[in-house]
């Protein structure tokens, strides 16, 4: 056991424990110590899908293995988040009270299995977790191992039963008072869809109305809603019972492209949460994308999910090797995990936590990549890492609390994307909404200039830079934002597809809002959707760059023509403007570009608002330089994204955390090597 303070100060390093699994193999359990120590691991989530082990049948509760496996942890320096049961309810509930399963968007009750097959509606439900989660808190809350609670685990889909359609009608009767209200913001005379009564509304369904897209969006948000206040009512006895321990639930990542979990709001979620966590798992040496693309795809991801809540978050999942459900689970390649557990720290975790620590025997999960394999060998290669980077996150723990400083902010809205995957419009396959966030993204990330990832109810005052592209969905409170932003004497960028809708998804009347027309001296006339083989080109500064997928055509007004467009009927038309508006300025990108043209675009940005002022470390694309802050000094994670030796120089001296060596000049980094540098301020 170590001290209390010594503990906390750490770095976290371990991952989900599921001893439930092994308690009829005692020696197993045993050696878990033994290599935790050797891993250099020190925080364990336990009790994750752990109901059935807890409360084998209804009412009959069974702890002893979980206050030894918790006590075990502590004595040997190690401390415990506490999960809450609730993501994968045991076979009995399922049996007597057949009402905690979920109905199917096509009105099918489901059998037992998986994983969130529940409806959030239950009352059963509710009070079976209630009283769990209760007897976890009385038992658990005031153990001097619990960090955290961890609430259930990756909250996601939808249930469609009478209880949650009574729920939605009531949600729906809350938000718009009236049918007349409802009905005109889901324009109900469209195919004579007007309601005449609460109870002839249902949710979407691909056996009934799926094409009202006011009824679509405000099934999402109601599910976001729906959810959050399931996680709220988990969470009433501990708060009761342990209110200084922190809460979380873990976010997540959708994983081919790695952009936004779509399921969820999770602006809004974070508003609920101490601590915003997430899973993370990149198909690391994937055969479609360069590791450095990838990569700034990853940084995005944490720069989101750090800004929710503007300070550090933690990495709850992520993998030391291979996943099993990718379409290829290729494994990590050697001094991969060391460099993206590193890239987690350098922008602005302060955990690098696995799933999972032991290799499940059976089922599904069985070949999930783990920190101990099947051959239970601490020699095993994956495990020799993972005590690497136990060591690593040792020597650079003072890094643990400090936070990321941006200028430049990038606007992502998970209610816009909603709405524009809905729209029948454009191209099905290339709207892209995340996607072209992340490629303005790479601009920044490129340059080591931070950046965070904010949503539509967070402040944009204190940025030099605001980037809000393809904002499809624009109430008129997110237009007078943006307009107070600019007027003030921001600098704002936006882009095609801008401004469509107001916040029910109803086209603006007399076309683009006024006010936008004003903020950006043009008005919006078409917007023209090419084919996967159509070209267009646009020249900027000299130069010509390619077009393709979206071109908008714009009448001028007040704003200067910084590039316009080479073929097609629009031919000599403006493609991108720049507006001078009371003490801002704000840019038009008309058209998606291919990358060069955002480089050099964002280029000449970043030197007009000297934001790329404070580079101390030169280096070739494929290296990332990730910056966090004290009040005395700050930290460079320089990291290596490619598969070559990269040159980096080096403005100023600086000692390395990794090495404990003073690193001045120029150095020499291996490929998916990792330095982190610090300097006192």
């Amino acid at each position: 056991m170590i001290d209390k303070t010594v503990a906390d100060n750490r770095l976290l390093h371990g991952g989900d424990y599921n001893p439930d699994q092994w308690l009829d193999y005692p020696e197993i359990l045993k050696d878990d110590l033994r290599l935790m120590k050797l891993a250099k691991a020190n925080t364990f989530t336990l009790g994750v899908f752990a109901w059935s082990a807890l409360e084998p049948t209804e009412g009959e509760f069974q702890f002893d293995w979980l206050d030894e496996r918790i006590e075990a942890i502590y004595q040997m320096g190690g401390r415990v988040i506490l999960a809450t049961p609730s993501g994968a309810r045991p076979a009995w509930m399922s049996k007597k009270y057949p009402e905690v399963l979920r109905t199917t968007e096509n009105r099918m009750k489901m059998l037992h299995g998986g994983r969130h097959n529940h409806c959030f509606s239950s009352p059963i439900y509710r009070e079976k977790v209630a009283i769990i989660n209760r007897k976890l808190a009385e038992r658990y809350g005031n153990h001097p191992a619990l960090l955290m609670w961890h609430i259930s685990n990756e909250y996601s889909g939808d249930c469609h039963c009478e209880l949650c359609q009574d729920n939605f009608r009531n949600w729906l009767k809350k938000k718009y008072g009236t049918l007349d209200k409802l009905n005109h913001a889901w324009w109900g005379p469209f195919w004579s869809h007007t309601i005449t009564d609460w109870l002839e509304v249902e949710s979407p369904s691909s056996i009934g109305e799926s094409m009202v897209h006011g009824l679509n969006l405000d099934w999402k948000r109601f599910v976001t809603d729906q959810t959050i206040d399931f996680y709220k009512h988990e969470i009433v006895p501990l708060r009761e019972i342990s209110p200084s321990i922190p809460i979380t639930t873990n976010f997540m990542a959708d994983t081919h492209d790695l952009i936004p979990f779509q399921s969820l709001n999770y602006s809004e979620f974070a508003k609920h949460v101490d601590i915003v966590s997430w899973d993370c798992y990149p198909a690391w040496h994937n055969d479609w994308e360069e590791t450095k693309d990838l990569a700034a795809k990853v940084g995005f991801i944490n720069d989101l999910y750090r800004s929710l809540k503007q300070q550090p978050f933690l990495i709850m999942e992520s993998t030391p090797s291979g996943v099993n459900w990718h379409d290829v689970n290729k494994t990590k390649r050697p001094g991969m995990h060391l460099l993206s557990s590193m890239q987690f720290i350098a922008h602005g975790s302060d955990s690098v936590l696995y799933f999972q620590w032991r290799k499940s025997r059976g089922s599904s999960e069985k070949f999930h990549g783990a920190v101990v394999d099947h051959d239970n060998s601490e020699t095993n290669r994956v495990f020799q890492e993972v005590s690497a980077v136990g060591g690593a996150l040792e020597k650079i723990a003072e890094v643990k609390g400090t936070h990321k400083q941006a200028r430049v902010a990038i606007v992502y809205d998970w209610e816009n994307n909603w709405a524009l995957n809905d729209a029948q419009g454009f191209s099905d396959s290339t709207k892209q909404y995340p996607q072209t966030l992340q490629k303005h993204y790479q601009s920044f990330w490129k340059k080591d200039i931070s950046v965070d990832i904010v949503t539509l109810n967070q402040e944009l005052a204190s940025y030099d830079l605001v980037i809000a592209p393809m904002l499809y969905m624009m109430s008129l409170d997110t237009i007078s934002k943006l307009e107070n932003y600019v007027a003030n004497g921001g600098t704002l960028v936006s882009s095609y597809i801008s401004g469509l809708v107001n916040e029910t998804d109803l086209a603006h009347l007399s076309g683009w809002p006024a006010t936008l027309k004003r903020i950006f001296g043009i008005d919006v006339k078409e917007t023209d959707t090419l084919y996967p083989k159509d070209r267009n080109t646009l020249t900027y500064n000299g130069k010509q760059y390619e077009i393709k997928d979206y071109c908008t055509i714009f009448e001028r007004k007040e704003a200067n023509i910084l590039a316009t467009y080479m073929e097609d009927f629009y031919q000599e038309n403006p493609a991108v403007v720049e507006n001078c508006y009371g003490k801002g300025k704000a840019y038009f990108i008309g058209a998606r570009t291919e990358q060069a043209f955002l480089d050099d675009f964002y280029e000449e940005l970043q030197k007009e608002g000297n934001l790329d002022s404070e580079r101390e470390i030169l280096h070739k694309e494929g290296v990332s330089v990730q910056r966090r802050d004290s009040a005395e000094c700050y930290y460079l994670f320089v990291m290596n994204f490619t598969e070559q030796k990269q040159a980096v120089t080096l403005k100023e001296s600086f000692f390395d955390l990794l090495t404990q060596e003073i690193k001045q000049e120029q150095i020499e980094l291996l490929p998916y090597e990792v330095r982190v540098l610090k300097r006192e301020k």
